[in-house]
């Protein structure tokens, strides 16, 4: 079982020039938690739902709703990303990311290929393949008793 067959292709991105409430609202619109930052196509960076809450000013602070929004919407990417993250490659046996993403505790990882981004692997993707394996071994079972 490789990254490649698992992974979900081509995905979102944004560049570092974008600024946060976009990048907040392109994830909430597509429901997922994490956008891989490219430049001409190469991986840079990733910014997680996480990231963005926490560039987010405290409920304690003393500026007004316009000031904190005027302050959000000049906030870009680049500088809340997490810079130069852990990628694997498409080819890399899907346990061995999972084995990463347990490792660095996190729950994505960027897939590369020749250096360019062509996909993200999650905890998700890695449990969906191990239901289908256990599926795959169940039917073999019971053609085989």
């Amino acid at each position: 079982m490789l990254v490649k067959d698992f992974m979900t292709p081509d995905p979102q991105v944004v560049t570092p020039d974008v600024a946060v409430p976009e990048a907040a609202q392109i994830m909430k619109k597509g429901g997922f938690r994490r956008l891989p930052v490219v430049e001409e196509g190469r991986l840079v960076g990733i910014v997680t739902d996480r990231d963005l809450k926490e560039a987010m000013p405290s409920d304690a602070t003393s500026l007004s709703i316009w000031e904190i929004n005027y302050l959000i919407s000049r906030l870009s990417v680049g500088e809340i990303m997490t810079r130069d993250p852990i990628s694997v490659a498409d080819t890399l046996p899907l346990q061995a990311a999972a084995k990463l993403m347990l490792e660095y505790k996190v729950g994505g990882l960027p897939v590369v290929h020749e250096g360019k981004l062509v996909g993200i692997v999650t905890v998700t993707d890695v449990l969906r393949a191990f239901l289908q394996r256990e599926a795959e071994l169940l039917v073999g079972a019971e053609a085989n008793p």
